[in-house]
């Protein structure tokens, strides 16, 4: 009966200390509130308009996803903040025109931001 007890209990603490290391190691590094991704630096406002409209084809973190010219990380070096604003209102290739969709504040909000991207 000592037997049994002391196999019943080992595999108990085995399946304990097997459950707390894979807990340890599936655990997030991430504070909450942190910012997870360092380009989407974007003022309250700006972000949820571009979680709203830009995410699906620029990324969560402005990489792109349609290739390499709707990476956004550094548009501010190639594309002023006026020429932004019109590709944003009007489209430009494969992106649509955001000017029936977005606000001419929401516009004016995601070019000031994307254009300090450099």
């Amino acid at each position: 009966m000592l037997r049994i007890s002391l196999s019943v209990w080992g595999n108990m603490l085995l399946l304990a200390v097997l459950t707390t290391v894979l807990l340890a190691a599936c655990g997030g590094t991430s504070q909450p509130g942190t910012k997870a991704t360092p380009h989407m630096d974007a003022p309250d406002g700006t972000a949820s308009v571009y979680k709203s409209n830009c995410i699906s084809c620029h990324g969560t973190d402005l990489q792109g996803r349609m290739g390499t010219e709707t990476n956004l990380q550094k548009v501010g070096a190639r594309m002023s903040e006026a020429d932004i604003v019109k590709q944003l209102q009007n489209g430009k290739g494969s992106m649509p025109p955001f000017k029936d969709r977005l606000t001419s504040e929401e516009i004016a909000g995601l070019a000031a931001w994307l254009a300090g991207k450099k």
